[in-house]
């Protein structure tokens, strides 16, 4: 009883650090849509008045709306790749017995470790050094890579959540190896799959580091604002296009972990 006690007490100190540690990482992100309703030009307080005239001329700019369907599409076909790529790795190491496994694994998630700028300086000797020309296949390529070890995460830990022995039972009834992955695993990992093209859509969107050093002439979302900074009229539409992006980004993540954590349990409350 005594021990019970001790663990289920709570550690004020704990909470109290991760309270200021999150105040101090967003609260200074909860002025970006403070500042975009601001009528004035100038990041300054007090405030000048209410507008929504950056956000309207926000959705009038063309130029921004072909850098952010450059990144969709990058983002689509990057994340659709990687996930992929990760659904089959994730259930080679889960359901085989494969040599030197570990070293592959580590191999595979060494971009979640690298930093991102050595990865884009070494990215973009090979890529001129093989003749390719800077483009948004080079991007997409890149965001591939480092997308790859945050879908194979999160689909390992799908592939752990459910019982191996109904892809025996669906085997055993006659079916092949093609017929039990459409039918008994791909529907099982289902909310795995979804959550890690969530997950990898969201980095190679926010995606700045590796756009920079392998984009060619068409920009890809990140880029365009970094070079709207400089130009200060330019700026409130910047943090007005910002807020839109940090809602629909934390939806996003939020999402994809509620279905990963829903898919986890699900399985488990079914076994």
């Amino acid at each position: 009883m005594t021990d019970v006690a001790y663990i289920d007490r709570p550690n004020r100190p704990l909470y109290v650090y991760a309270i200021f540690y999150l105040a101090f990482l967003y609260i200074p992100v909860m002025f970006l849509p403070l500042f975009s309703f601001n009528d004035n030009i100038y990041i300054t307080f007090p405030l000048k008045g209410f507008t929504i005239q950056w956000y309207v001329a926000m959705f009038k700019d063309q130029p921004m709306w072909a850098a952010l369907n450059n990144s969709l599409r990058v983002g689509c076909v990057s994340s659709a790749i990687a996930t992929l790529l990760g659904l089959f790795v994730a259930k080679a190491v889960t359901r085989y017995r494969i040599p030197g496994v570990k070293p592959i694994i580590f191999v595979i998630m060494l971009p979640m470790v690298v930093p991102l700028i050595i990865m884009g300086v070494a990215l973009l000797i090979l890529v001129t050094r093989l003749g390719f020309n800077l483009s948004l296949y080079t991007i997409t390529m890149a965001h591939v890579l480092i997308s790859v070890p945050f879908a194979m995460a999160t689909l390992i830990s799908r592939f752990e959540g459910f019982d191996p022995s109904m892809e025996e039972a669906s085997s055993d009834l006659g079916a092949g190896p093609w017929s039990t992955f459409w039918r008994v695993t791909l529907p099982m990992v289902a909310p795995g799959v979804l959550a890690s093209f969530l997950l990898c859509f969201t980095i190679s969107f926010d995606d700045f580091i590796m756009a920079f050093f392998l984009g060619g002439t068409d920009p890809t979302l990140p880029i365009f604002i970094w070079g709207q900074l400089r130009f200060p009229f330019r700026l409130p539409g910047v943090l007005a296009l910002g807020s839109l992006i940090l809602i629909i980004s934390f939806v996003v993540v939020f999402i994809s972990l509620w279905l990963r954590r829903w898919g986890v349990e699900d399985t488990q409350s079914g076994i």
